[in-house]
């Protein structure tokens, strides 16, 4: 093929809509893609009002244009849909703990039983997949590209509708699966969903070999036909913000920053947070996020009679990202089962030391990181008073966690799925 390969991307969220790692992944990849040169047409869906994670600010078409412009080889097109995987941002109330009153987050009616599904997913989910695949296959009709690429369960029925209206080959992107997100208590249905994205796909790309043997695994697919293919992360913050000031000088902050779901291991940070305080009570924390578990660590907080050595910031965006991981003496991430974890990198970007879980992917790639396994609370709390007792051993951590840090580039994935690419037009 003497022109270069284009590629109709299906994905469900893109900056400045973002809820997790996704948006991030998505962006930065794209952003590489394009770099290098290579086509892309963005097929995202867009729902009334635009709304910036859980419960930031409304967005219009201009702000979504802007960020197009900053593209020379993508091409975005927008169509109603409403592909919301978490639900929204709960309101607002107070609950009394052992340590006074405490700000917590009380459920809207979207976090009612009766109108959501199992494992927090809103309850018209599907009805708003299938719309998006018949919008793809709409598409498919009129673009004309020559493979598809496809970001996790929500958009694989569009994918294979678009391959069924263009008998175009598929390429399905793996940043999650429903055994990573929902534990024990998967939601049958969407195993069927992603298993027939990925059964059906020619290629299957994973975030990492730890995501590659859950594949396997779960649902019986041959090892050759899983890419491993990492995330990167972005070299530097576009516009660098100082850290906020700190109330006492003295003080060292161990940060949480993710959805607060099962998957991201929050109540065993919460519960490791108090085996620290009880040895140095100089030490806070904080847990920057927001989803279907908030309101239980507010609660657990409570209980654990740590409530007034944590805060709960919600949703952050933007700068203050940023600002939270240049406040932090140690990032924590104590995921239950995390495909890859791009936190982690960006907090090494910002000078900070990592503590991972040993069930993520980039443990696989991050040799300078303290790794610990989920569970084991004891050793989350002795790790984090070693690091933050010890300014040696932070020092060295931050320094060789940026050198590893700067090999993982986007351009790296991207040139990597090029030729994946290539590989799939030979074949097909």
């Amino acid at each position: 093929m003497s022109r270069p390969i284009r590629t109709l991307m299906l994905g469900w969220e893109f900056p400045p809509q973002i809820s997790g790692g996704l948006g991030t992944a998505c962006y930065g990849l794209t952003k590489a893609m394009d770099r290098l040169g290579m086509e892309v047409v963005f097929m995202l869906p867009q729902s009334s009002p635009l709304r910036f994670g859980h419960s930031g600010p409304e967005w219009s078409m201009k702000d979504l244009e802007h960020q197009a412009e900053a593209f020379e080889h993508v091409r975005f097109l927008r169509v109603a849909a409403n592909l919301r995987p978490y639900l929204s941002a709960p309101t607002q109330r107070s609950v009394k703990g052992e340590s006074g009153t405490l700000m917590m987050t009380e459920s809207g009616p979207e976090h009612t039983e009766s109108g959501s599904l199992m494992g927090g997913y809103p309850s018209d989910l599907f009805r708003s997949v299938q719309d998006y695949a018949r919008k793809a296959s709409c598409l498919a009709r009129k673009e004309r590209f020559d493979v598809i690429h496809a970001h996790d369960w929500m958009t694989y029925p569009a994918a294979l509708a678009a391959a069924r209206a263009s008998g175009k080959p598929v390429v399905v992107h793996v940043h999650s699966t429903e055994f990573d997100r929902s534990g024990e208590h998967v939601n049958d249905d969407i195993c069927r969903v992603e298993y027939t994205g990925i059964r059906r796909a020619q290629k299957v790309i994973a975030v990492s070999h730890y995501t590659k043997r859950k594949i396997c695994d779960h649902y019986r697919i041959p090892a050759e036909k899983i890419e491993v293919v990492y995330n990167g992360v972005e070299q530097d913050f576009s516009h660098p913000v100082k850290a906020p000031a700190r109330r006492y000088a003295d003080q060292q902050y161990v940060l949480f920053l993710g959805r607060i779901t099962m998957q991201k291991g929050p109540e065993y940070f919460l519960h490791a947070a108090r085996m620290v305080i009880d040895k140095r009570d100089d030490i806070r924390f904080i847990m920057a996020g927001a989803g279907d578990m908030l309101h239980r660590m507010v609660e657990l907080a409570a209980r654990l009679r740590i409530g007034s050595k944590v805060l709960f910031t919600k949703f952050l965006h933007g700068p203050d990202v940023e600002r939270a991981y240049r406040l932090a003496d140690l990032y924590v991430m104590p995921s239950v089962s995390e495909p890859f974890g791009i936190a982690p990198l960006e907090a090494i970007r910002c000078n900070v030391p990592v503590l991972i879980s040993r069930q993520s992917g980039v443990s696989e790639v991050l040799k300078h990181a303290i790794k610990v396994d989920f569970w084991d609370i004891h050793q989350i709390a002795n790790k984090i008073v070693n690091i933050l007792s010890r300014p040696a051993m932070s020092d060295m951590l931050k320094r060789e966690g940026r050198i590893e840090m700067t090999k993982l580039r986007w351009e790296t994935s991207a040139r990597h799925i090029g030729e994946l690419y290539k590989r799939m037009m030979i074949e097909s």
